[in-house]
């Protein structure tokens, strides 16, 4: 196969000549513009030069893929083609059918009746089968070995290929070699459905062990997350990493009705109740360390689906100097939380790490001095010197109530986990206007978002100028892996956008994929986010009910940087990649 650029401009220009495509001066031309444009693909010039419509340089692309002279990189390398387009074509050249893997529900009871040693040989996964077929996707479906040692697997059945993504077939592949290493434990499952231990799943050793190799799995892989989804054929268990979904274990069905009810028996649920929602938590040791898991339970068609939290409390406890504010945001930051009364809110989606700033920042500040007192929905970790409340919707015991409460508890800081209603926030106004300092959060896009969403949530833009400290947004972006980046030169239409925000020295890196990764290209995540501070002026014009954009044009004189320009910062030194910020942040 050929490796490098320049051999695969060769090898093609040689084969248009030769093909008498084109002539020898256009492709001397051609080289020339490649060697003058480093940022402009084979594809791109081919078409600029007019020497191919888009849809005959698909139909060329196809055919040097099938006898060999390019794999699936070298597509998206050097014609700019995506992959998902190139494999329809390819498929529809062939007479196959194409499929995206992760939008059907693929039928894993046909891999487990099949030795798995020969499918990771002809890199064939098995999707569906009706009377007549078998329906196998390929990583190489111009494999005519592969092809023929499938067909000898299914004597009884017609082979249908189907055409697929590559790096889905090793992911689904990859799944299933995990699920043949529990192979045994799935057996002594069955075996407890069937005897008298069905009856009392507390009782069940195989489904602890199970539940236990799913949090062992999860914890190494650094997830925040597991879900445990019933679908029509199977159990899937998924992990969020870096804040992407990522599949872990697949089940037969059957396995998932004990692992549920286990679950619920673990964080004290009502085992026989599967129409409402339901949530509870537990503690487990895994790996020597102890964790706290939080689990919701919701009824869906399927069954239920579940989801585990899972808390690390080294994790969530770091520095406020750690977070990874720049310098200058963290300046801003630090100086707010030094006033003595006032508001300060940390704003962003869910999942943006507001609850580890705040605890960073109470960690910062917390003293004997000083009386320090949060209402939570829920609680997610104990801090030390801290009073905290626990939201109970049952008992009465609601965000307004409990701040009522506390305010007569001669608290000297107050946390509010999150501001849902105008009764809370109108409390939290009034007790940052009467020499509190409080911290709570926000839903929205950014930090000037912030003002115009407490206004039209009912108070009075004087009582806001008055009180408001500070308001800091959020996003998490992954970070690329530093063992698999690769160097990567932007297009210069692409990089004229962003010229203004680029530091002097500047590198950009694109995302590859490695064993440290598990091929996701990413390793770890990095907050980006901005900070507006309420000035003299700005509090004037929150007052006088100044619009969004005026705020940000002052805010802009007083040197605010907005998230965007400090995820393209990030981006220029190498630590993400343009695409992360331009999935997380807005330009």
């Amino acid at each position: 196969m050929v490796e490098t650029m320049n051999d695969i401009t060769n090898t093609l220009l040689t084969y248009l000549i030769h093909n008498r495509i084109i002539d020898e001066t256009s492709a001397a031309k051609i080289k020339d513009e490649i060697k003058q444009n480093s940022h402009k693909v084979l594809g791109e010039i081919l078409l600029e030069n007019n020497f191919f419509t888009k849809e005959d340089l698909l139909i060329l692309v196809i055919e040097f893929f099938k006898k060999g002279y390019l794999n699936l990189e070298d597509v998206n390398a050097n014609f700019a083609i995506e992959s998902e387009k190139f494999l329809q074509a390819l498929a529809k050249n062939l007479n196959y059918e194409y499929l995206d893997l992760d939008s059907i529900d693929i039928d894993y009871r046909l891999a487990s009746k099949l030795p798995f040693a020969q499918l990771k040989k002809y890199k064939a996964l098995p999707i569906h089968e009706d009377e007549i077929n078998i329906f196998v996707a390929l990583k190489d479906p111009l494999d005519i070995n592969a092809q023929e040692g499938v067909q000898r697997i299914f004597p009884r059945k017609l082979l249908k290929v189907i055409i697929a993504e590559p790096s889905q077939i090793d992911k689904y592949l990859i799944k299933m070699e995990l699920g043949e290493s529990i192979k045994g434990l799935i057996g002594e499952i069955r075996k407890e459905i069937t005897s008298s231990a069905a009856e009392n799943p507390q009782e069940s050793s195989g489904i602890l062990k199970l539940i236990e190799i799913i949090l062992k799995t999860s914890i190494l892989a650094r997830a925040s997350d597991i879900h445990i989804e019933p679908t029509e054929n199977n159990c899937i268990v998924r992990s969020r990493i870096d804040g992407m979904l990522t599949e872990t274990f697949i089940f037969d069905k059957d396995i998932y009705p004990p692992l549920a009810s286990r679950m619920k028996l673990l964080s004290n649920m009502d085992i026989a109740e599967k129409r409402k929602p339901q949530d509870g938590r537990f503690s487990a040791t895994i790996l020597g360390r102890e964790y706290d898991f939080r689990i919701s339970a919701l009824p869906t068609i399927n069954g239920e689906s579940i989801v585990i939290r899972i808390l690390d409390k080294s994790k969530v406890m770091i520095k406020i100097e750690d977070l990874g504010m720049q310098p200058a945001t963290y300046a801003k930051f630090a100086q707010a939380m030094r006033t003595p009364y006032g508001i300060i809110f940390v704003t962003g989606p869910t999942g943006s790490g507001k609850t580890t700033t705040l605890y960073a920042a109470l960690n910062a500040i917390k003293s004997v001095q000083s009386k320090i007192i949060t209402v939570e929905d829920p609680v997610e970790y104990q801090l030390n010197l801290t009073q905290q409340v626990q939201v109970n919707e049952k008992a009465n015991l609601t965000f307004a109530s409990a701040l009522r409460s506390i305010l007569r508890q001669d608290p000297d800081i107050i946390m509010i986990g999150e501001v849902r209603d105008t009764e809370t926030l109108r409390i939290a106004v009034q007790a940052a206007l009467t020499g509190h300092l409080v911290f709570s959060t926000l839903h929205t896009n950014d930090a000037i978002s912030a003002v115009t969403r407490v206004v039209d949530m009912g108070i009075e833009p004087y009582l806001i100028s008055g009180s408001l400290i500070a308001i800091e947004a959020q996003r998490l972006v992954r970070k690329l892996c530093p063992y698999c980046k690769t160097k990567y030169t932007l297009p210069k239409t692409a990089l004229d956008e962003i010229q203004a925000m680029l530091p002097e020295d500047y590198q950009f890196y694109k995302h590859n994929g490695c064993e440290k990764c598990s091929q996701t290209g990413y390793l770890g995540r990095e907050m980006i986010s901005e900070i507006l501070p309420i000035s003299e002026k700005i509090s004037s014009m929150i007052a006088q009910g100044a619009s969004k954009s005026e705020i940000k044009e002052q805010a802009i004189k007083e040197g605010f940087c907005d998230m965007y320009q400090d995820g393209i910062t990030r981006a220029a030194k190498g630590i993400t990649s343009l695409d992360e910020i331009a999935r997380v942040a807005k330009g």
